[in-house]
């Protein structure tokens, strides 16, 4: 264990246990944002399609739907880390550590970016929807050709959004056991009163937040012709 004598780059928390603490970070998030792009893109797209305005209106579905999705964005994430504990272990056979720790981060993060998907997908004007459905498109098509097409600019910024509150999640997450660099920073920073250590993994959520919000907004440039 790292004893943590020393300051600033003579304190072995930050020369040999940052980065560590940075990778264990990372992974959670990104596995979190691949899980969260598989389950919430297609949840966003349901709820969409089968609301009123919907290609396939299905009012008792989009209800449920929607009552999941309200519930999962108003539970705290900490609450929600504590009251999927067994879940947790039933995947991954612990419930501490990073690992354990991409389980209630992409269940939290799932609904919060459903939502803005479908509100992305709203954004699509209906004119194009219907020249699509005159044209012989099937509903397949012009879901994936013009709703989610057109609306790919702001399915990216929302998933930026969401990346960047699943850095915050992991912050948290490490709180309470989840690893990364909020569990260092909570347990020198905090605990231990090691301001050093405190502001490293600080700036260095800082610098990740950074580059996630300046990768989104360059695919969005990118992809955005209108």
């Amino acid at each position: 264990m790292i004893t943590g004598d020393g300051t600033w780059l003579d304190n072995p928390v930050i020369s040999q246990g940052m980065w560590p603490a940075t990778q264990e970070t990372l992974l959670m998030t990104l596995l979190a944002t691949v899980f969260t792009l598989i389950g919430g893109l297609p949840l966003g797209v349901l709820l969409h399609v089968t609301a009123p305005s919907g290609l396939r209106p299905a009012a008792t579905l989009n209800r449920v739907l929607g009552a999941v999705v309200n519930v999962g964005r108003s539970l705290p994430f900490l609450i929600l880390m504590i009251a999927i504990i067994p879940f947790t272990r039933f995947v991954v056979g612990t419930s501490a550590g990073w690992q354990a720790a991409v389980v209630p981060l992409t269940l939290g993060a799932i609904p919060f970016y459903a939502r803005l998907v479908e509100t992305s997908l709203r954004e699509v004007s209906s004119g194009k929807v219907e020249a699509a459905q005159m044209m012989g498109a099937t509903d397949g098509q012009t879901i994936r050709q013009v709703l989610v097409a057109e609306a790919a600019p702001g399915i990216v910024a929302g998933l930026t959004t969401t990346v960047i509150a699943l850095v915050s999640y992991t912050a948290m997450a490490g709180a309470v056991g989840g690893g990364g660099l909020g569990a260092t920073a909570m347990s020198y920073g905090y605990n231990r009163f090691q301001s050093d250590v405190m502001i490293v993994a600080v700036v260095l959520l800082v610098v990740i937040v950074q580059l996630v919000q300046m990768t989104g907004d360059f695919v969005v440039r990118r992809i955005d012709h209108r």
